[in-house]
């Protein structure tokens, strides 16, 4: 994922919402949302490139999310795929965090990454630049490819929208497709530098990226209630995201989140 918008106990009603983009060359295969056919327990598309995922549940109550933490500087030729990390914990017996410790000595081997896992009510995230175990408080959160909640223009608008959505009694959370189809980008002197040229900064600002070989795959929406039902959606673009399929799941996690 690129960006992760997520409410944590932040309404009464539903104490997880999620919204994410999945930003990806549009030449890498990926399968779209679906129960996995070689672990069914599993609810999330798949890069099948690496056999790994950006973001996906599990029946028996676990999320974990990864973005990429973007420094040119820091890049590894050969790295170990980060969609192992969300993977490796939807498949594991571990609780989150146990996982994040046994990962802690092998964090170097990938590139750099920011991960949220959790379950059991508890969300839990590391940084491959943070690697010790930090509990999420509750309220309005935002990654993109730096740490949890730094300010970019798009993760700081984004967390406003989802506030905004919220803070209503009765909230329609599919409005948040809304956000993350915003493909408007930012002026220069609001950029980050990461290492890729004003030009890609400018690009990479957006909330839906858009260029010819690199941009938005996929939007996703999850959203937990009280009771442990969980609805999860996502909107498959094709490239440039001028038009989309859309597919739908409903579960019932073993307790509340």
């Amino acid at each position: 994922m690129c960006l992760i918008l997520f409410a944590y106990n932040a309404h009464e009603q539903y104490p997880l919402v999620v919204a994410a983009n999945r930003d990806e060359f549009f030449n890498r295969p990926t399968a779209p949302l679906e129960f996995w056919e070689d672990h069914n327990e599993i609810l999330a598309g798949r890069d099948l490139d690496k056999g790994g995922t950006w973001m996906g549940i599990n029946k028996n109550g676990k999320i974990a999310m990864v973005t990429n933490y973007r420094d040119m500087s820091r890049l590894k030729v050969e790295a170990l795929s980060r969609g192992d990390l969300v993977a490796g914990f939807l498949k594991s017996q571990d609780e989150s965090e146990a996982y994040l410790n046994n990962l802690q000595p092998s964090v170097n081997q990938y590139n750099d990454f920011n991960l949220v896992i959790g379950e059991g009510g508890k969300l839990w995230y590391v940084s491959s630049l943070r690697p010790e175990p930090e509990l999420i408080e509750a309220g309005i959160h935002g990654l993109s490819n730096k740490i949890l909640d730094t300010p970019w223009p798009k993760v700081q608008e984004g967390k406003l929208f989802l506030k905004n959505i919220i803070n209503q009694s009765d909230p329609d959370f599919n409005d948040l497709f809304n956000f993350l189809d915003v493909k408007s980008t930012y002026p220069e002197e609001q950029l980050p530098d990461t290492g890729v040229g004003t030009e890609w900064e400018k690009v990479l600002s957006a909330a839906f990226i858009a260029s010819p070989e690199y941009g938005t795959r996929c939007s996703t929406l999850l959203v937990v209630d009280k009771s442990g039902n969980v609805t999860m959606k996502e909107r498959t673009y094709n490239n440039g995201g001028d038009a989309f399929t859309e597919q739908e799941y409903q579960l019932k996690w073993p307790e509340e989140f």
